[in-house]
């Protein structure tokens, strides 16, 4: 399956955004999907994770509170709205899908597929 990011942009700080991560040429069943970030000069981070069929979501406690992923079973897209933006969440999103338990989710290891990225820049 092929993974499409999209919905970046520039956003003042305490503003909101919505990413997208479609999916093509299969579904996302049996899939763990999670959304990373790269920010200008640092590793890849772990924003949240959720299971395609449901029933755990782990976020970042950076963003605990403020995201919120969520999925179209039938537009094949899982989203990530964003508010209460802050500078610091400047990054390139990233969406992937993996197969791993639960105490993986974390790990960039746990995804072995990624989508190119949707560039989110939000000013002060």
């Amino acid at each position: 399956v092929q993974l499409q990011a999209s919905g970046g942009g520039l956003v003042q700080a305490g503003g909101s955004l919505k990413l997208s991560c479609a999916a093509s040429g299969g579904t996302f069943n049996n899939y763990v999907i999670g959304w990373f970030r790269q920010a200008p000069g640092k590793e890849r981070e772990f924003v949240v994770a959720d299971r395609w069929s449901g029933g755990s979501t782990v976020y970042a406690d950076s963003v605990k509170g403020r995201f919120t992923i969520s999925k179209d079973r039938i537009k094949r897209t899982v989203y990530l709205q964003m508010n209460s933006l802050k500078p610091e969440d400047t990054a390139v999103y990233y969406c992937a899908t993996g197969r791993g338990i639960l105490s993986t989710w974390r790990q960039l290891a746990a995804y072995d597929n990624w989508g190119q990225g949707t560039l989110v820049t939000v000013s002060s």
